[in-house]
């Protein structure tokens, strides 16, 4: 039985692993739980799970009682992440705040099943290093990292032509550029075939979170950003595909479904029978793939700029649209105008080596600060 933390667990990524858990209540053992604000689900959680250690990040929200040790504050989820018992960490925690718990986790020599791209993206520099800790290891568990993940066993790194990242389109990709201008938070969330975040909806919406996957796979699995392709495949059957030397295309399918992925992170090196993704391919009518359009989804190529300066850009990247997506949901910014915040954000970033947590942190608040005196310039 594999004893698990799950980080994040009352969010999309977390409440899908304890899906998965529940299905195998002899392989997984929940041992602690974190969050940021929802204690009440956080309770409820660990009187289901009884894990021995409950984190809550925020400090002044009042944690109803449960029979767990009660960890509060800042760093409540980087201490859960190096529990010295834990087989497998699973960090679902959305956004910046994932990274430095992911770096805690490997400097401990743990096993990280990961669904925050941010961190990577981030801190590339500092989880490269701390992946050489014996016993460290990173397993995807985005859908297009995890199909990637998996597609890659088919032959050798020298033998990859292109890496294949897939992307649904979100619920705009037929919109023309008039429309694009006039959509509403609640349009921004209707995703046509995943059920996620919000923050992750939107950005599927934008193609910025197939820009933070394109930055993402180049650092997990090597390969330079322009042997890195997106196709927009609106059914989101194929995860993602390794095109190999031979011309032979490797892809990974199955129903959109994040509970396979964390099955198999979870589960890993063995597959084990579960009841998540499964697909009849005679169901199947269509599978359809297309470029995706640049001009109206300038995200990509604002990912492909940040990835070939590979230091500040990225962390401004990823900073710099938080921000104008927070502002978008709160209704201070169009859909449009995210991606010009990010552009000029990034223009305004300027390049350095980045040493150590304190460079990545520095780099990150400064992009978020410009991105807001951006936003005060713009008209909605």
């Amino acid at each position: 039985m594999k004893k698990v933390v799950v980080l994040g667990s009352t969010g999309s990524i977390g409440r899908q692993t304890l899906d998965v858990v529940r299905s195998a209540p002899d392989k997984f053992k929940v041992i602690a739980l974190s969050a940021s604000n929802n204690a009440n689900l956080l309770a409820e959680q660990a009187r289901e799970f009884s894990p021995s250690l409950v984190c809550l990040k925020n400090e002044s929200v009042p944690m109803p009682d449960c029979e767990a040790e009660i960890l509060r504050g800042e760093n409540s989820a980087s201490i859960a992440a190096q529990l010295e018992e834990a087989d497998i960490i699973v960090n679902g925690i959305s956004g910046f705040d994932g990274m430095l718990p992911l770096i805690s986790a490997l400097k401990a020599g743990k096993k990280v099943a990961l669904a925050n791209k941010e961190s990577v993206v981030c801190g590339h520099v500092l989880t490269d290093e701390a992946l050489k800790t014996e016993g460290a290891e990173i397993l995807p568990v985005d859908s297009e990292q995890s199909a990637l993940f998996q597609c890659l066993f088919s032959g050798a790194k020298k033998e990859v032509a292109r890496l294949i990242l897939t992307a649904s389109g979100g619920p705009f990709r037929e919109y023309s550029k008039e429309q694009l201008q006039c959509v509403t938070v609640e349009d921004a969330l209707a995703h046509p075939t995943w059920n996620m975040g919000r923050k992750i909806t939107i950005d599927s919406a934008s193609l910025f979170n197939k820009g933070l996957e394109i930055m993402e796979a180049s650092y997990l699995f090597g390969i330079e950003g322009d042997r890195i392709n997106v196709l927009v495949h609106p059914q989101s059957i194929v995860h993602s595909m390794v095109e190999f030397c031979d011309g032979s295309n490797i892809a990974q399918l199955s129903k959109p479904d994040m509970r396979l992925a964390i099955q198999y992170a979870m589960t890993y090196p063995e597959r084990k029978q579960g009841e998540f993704g499964k697909l009849r391919l005679e169901e199947i009518t269509n599978l359809s793939f297309h470029a995706p359009d640049n001009e109206k989804f300038p995200a990509l190529l604002l990912a492909y700029e940040a990835l070939k300066e590979g230091k500040a850009l990225p962390i401004a990247y990823n900073a710099a649209n938080e921000v104008a997506v927070d502002a978008f949901i709160k209704g201070e910014l169009k859909f449009t105008q995210i991606a010009s915040v990010v552009e000029k954000t990034m223009e305004r970033t300027k390049t350095g080596e980045i040493n150590c947590v304190d460079d990545i942190l520095d780099i990150d608040a400064q992009a978020r600060h410009t991105a807001v005196d951006i936003m005060k310039g713009m008209v909605i």
